[in-house]
């Protein structure tokens, strides 16, 4: 059976179709769904055509190639916003797809499930209008927390200047509270982690296959958003894998190191694997 999953982010739509219990392929849109949300608390009309637009794209893709099963799901973008509910009858009414949305716990699980299965360890989701951080020990949900700031809503709130940044993601990383995750092993997911993580191999397209298991340490991490947020958003198009989100990199770079200071992690390596896995898990048992 193959079974293809699209994931609604605030960033992007991306597209995932599995097959044998194997991810067969990943791409993705850059849509920017949550564009001008954390200002306004709506999602803008044209950022909601054109997000549907991709989501509908990427259903008759999925089809076309035979997909017995095709999922949608949406996070922090949609579930936030005071007007969701019209981008998701505009997907209905555009392709007939029913778009689930999920709430920051049910992301959470999704994200770790996908990442470590029921392995002990612990995750650091950064999309572009959330932050989850998960832990798993024993096969359980040791904690897990999403607290509403990514990518997007920080070029909102702060655009590329790092003091203004940091003044940001410094009030809103508290919502953490005090947990530690001690010698916990952490996962970064999500397209920023594998921006950085490109950015590290030096990649101008995008390999998973190199970028799984790529390991990032808290001092790495401070020295890249210190070199991200130097550069001019031209400079990092040309000399990285960043085209549409060059804008947003720095920043989300910023916000993992942050968030690792905050739960005293010194380390955290790159998954490919995330939430597109762990939903059809969730929905199906199998990939």
């Amino acid at each position: 059976m193959k079974i293809s999953a699209i994931d609604i982010g605030s960033n992007s739509v991306r597209l995932a179709t599995f097959a044998g219990g194997k991810t067969l392929y990943k791409t993705l849109k850059t849509t920017r769904l949550g564009e001008g949300l954390s200002l306004t608390g709506r999602l803008k009309e044209e950022a909601i055509e054109r997000s549907a637009q991709a989501v509908a794209g990427f259903y008759a893709k999925a089809i076309d190639e035979g997909a017995d099963k095709v999922y949608a799901f949406a996070t922090a973008a949609v579930r936030s916003s005071e007007n969701g509910q019209v981008f998701i009858g505009r997907v209905k009414e555009l392709c007939g797809l029913t778009v689930q949305v999920l709430s920051g716990e049910e992301e959470a699980k999704c994200g770790i499930l996908g990442a470590l299965g029921f392995g002990d360890g612990g995750i650091i989701d950064v999309g572009g209008a959330s932050a989850e951080v998960t832990v798993q020990a024993g096969g359980k949900v040791a904690y897990a927390k999403s607290v509403n700031i990514g990518t997007v809503r920080l070029y909102d709130l702060a655009g590329r200047d790092k003091e203004k940044l940091l003044k940001v993601i410094k009030e809103k990383v508290k919502d953490y509270g005090d947990y530690t995750v001690d010698n916990t092993k952490m996962y970064a997911i999500g397209g920023t982690a594998s921006r950085l993580g490109s950015i590290k191999h030096n990649l101008k397209e995008y390999h998973p296959e190199i970028t799984d298991g790529t390991v990032l340490t808290l001092e790495e991490m401070y020295g890249l958003a210190n070199k991200l947020l130097s550069m001019t958003v031209e400079e990092i198009r040309a000399t990285t894998i960043c085209g549409s989100s060059a804008e947003i990199v720095g920043g989300g770079c910023l916000l993992i190191a942050e968030i690792m200071s905050k739960f005293g992690i010194k380390e955290i390596t790159v998954s490919e694997k995330d939430n597109l896995e762990g939903f059809v898990l969730l929905k199906e048992g199998r990939l």
